[in-house]
């Protein structure tokens, strides 16, 4: 194609893998805040404290004071992350979204 390697990879390669990409660190990042959660069984503290104590002493409200912060931080995590493909992925690669495939 005339292209040299670097042309190459930053006009060609990167920009049709970057979905590709982005989905592998936005799964990656939701399923750290999980474990980071889950962390408080091994006496790591957090969010997860709330819900090993609410857990502990059968209180549902306890644990909700940490599960649901838990689960908007994971859900604000997943729109950070479409926001961000939004802008990182070149034009030519998004679908039109109008046209209905049959």
């Amino acid at each position: 194609m005339g292209l040299t390697r670097s042309q190459k990879l930053f006009n060609i390669e990167l920009p049709l893998s970057m979905p590709t990409i982005l989905a592998g660190i936005r799964t990656a990042a939701v399923i750290n805040i999980g474990t980071a959660t889950l962390a408080a069984f091994i006496g790591a503290g957090g969010l997860g404290e709330f819900i090993v104590t609410g857990l502990a002493l059968n209180n549902t409200g306890l644990i909700l004071m940490g599960a649901v912060p838990a689960a908007l931080l994971m859900i604000v995590t997943e729109i950070l992350f479409e926001v961000l493909e939004k802008y990182v992925t070149p034009e030519y690669l998004k679908r039109d979204k109008t046209i209905s495939e049959h």
